[in-house]
């Protein structure tokens, strides 16, 4: 067991892990709201480069440099063509097409759509422990999607896109981790990928936009305004805060609490089916994802 292990939980980094869960979670159910009177491209390219420009300020306020040096480059825009784009977009989309709250956990497959892309293209070896993984989010998936499909009339699109989002999720970090981007801050990474990600989304919404230019009601432009700064800017501070001060099987919880937040929250919010088969569905995902995420912790010698 390392030092770290050993070390307190600073109970200030669990406030920001439950910031984190809450801001996230409660996301997902707000993009029905931001697309009502805007494409979903027009409102994640308008949220993307106020996400991105913001985070690079708070960045320099930080005293951080905002250089990204040439060699990252190709790295930046190929992770940011995954990571961003397919994300925003195919998140968002199926978040409208079928329940916010079961869409979040076909996002938040990415995990498991890492541990099979590494096993199937870079030959890394399916342990036991994520071979169980993926049987139980296999198993969550298939739960939501069989009364899905026969509720919602579009409802195979919208989980196919939902399990697009985690697997671009999933791309974009193992071309990171396949290509590392050293010297520069995490907030200064994910500022520049948003910046990235802008342009051919604003571009598409451009376009695909048709009918005349006009403003949005004061709720459309608040809630896309929230979304931007708040779980996209609040959101990815804290997460960048909470993982330099927790071990690594702690700040993972996030990624276990926040489709379970986003599921209960959309029952609040549009009624959304929250029986016993999206609770079921639920602990599926929560085994899958603990036993993807949170590594055991080695026994300390006697």
């Amino acid at each position: 067991m390392t030092p770290a292990d050993h070390a307190p939980i600073p109970r200030h980094a669990l406030v920001l892990l439950a910031i984190l869960t809450l801001v996230w979670g409660t996301n997902w159910p707000l993009f029905a709201y931001a697309v009502r009177e805007v494409s979903v491209w027009t409102f994640r390219g308008i949220a993307l480069p106020v996400a991105g420009l913001v985070l690079l300020a708070a960045a320099r306020l930080r005293g951080q440099s905002l250089r990204l040096p040439r060699q990252h480059w190709p790295a930046v825009l190929a992770a940011s063509l995954f990571y961003l784009v397919v994300w925003n977009v195919a998140s968002t989309y199926s978040a409208v097409l079928i329940p916010s709250g079961q869409s979040a956990v076909l996002g938040f497959t990415m995990p498991l759509w890492a541990a099979l892309i590494g096993w199937a293209v870079l030959g890394q070896k399916l342990t036991p422990r994520m071979l169980a993984a993926l049987i139980l989010g296999v198993a969550a998936v298939l739960l939501l999607m069989l009364p899905s499909l026969q509720a919602y009339a579009q409802a195979p699109l919208g989980v196919a896109l939902g399990l697009l989002a985690g697997l671009g999720w999933a791309v974009g970090t193992l071309i990171l981790k396949r290509h590392p981007v050293t010297g520069v801050p995490a907030t200064v990474l994910t500022g520049w990928q948003m910046l990235l990600t802008a342009v051919p989304i604003a571009g598409m919404a451009l376009w695909l936009g048709q009918g005349q230019w006009f403003m949005p009601s004061w709720t459309s432009v608040a809630v896309i305004a929230y979304i931007a700064l708040v779980p996209m800017c609040i959101g990815n501070l804290c997460w960048f805060s909470i993982v330099g001060m927790l071990p690594a099987n702690v700040a993972g919880l996030g990624s276990i609490l926040v489709p379970v937040v986003a599921m209960v929250s959309g029952a609040l919010v549009h009624g959304e089916p929250l029986g016993a088969l999206q609770w079921v569905a639920m602990a599926c995902s929560v085994g899958s994802l603990s036993l993807a995420v949170l590594k055991p912790r080695a026994r300390a010698a006697v």
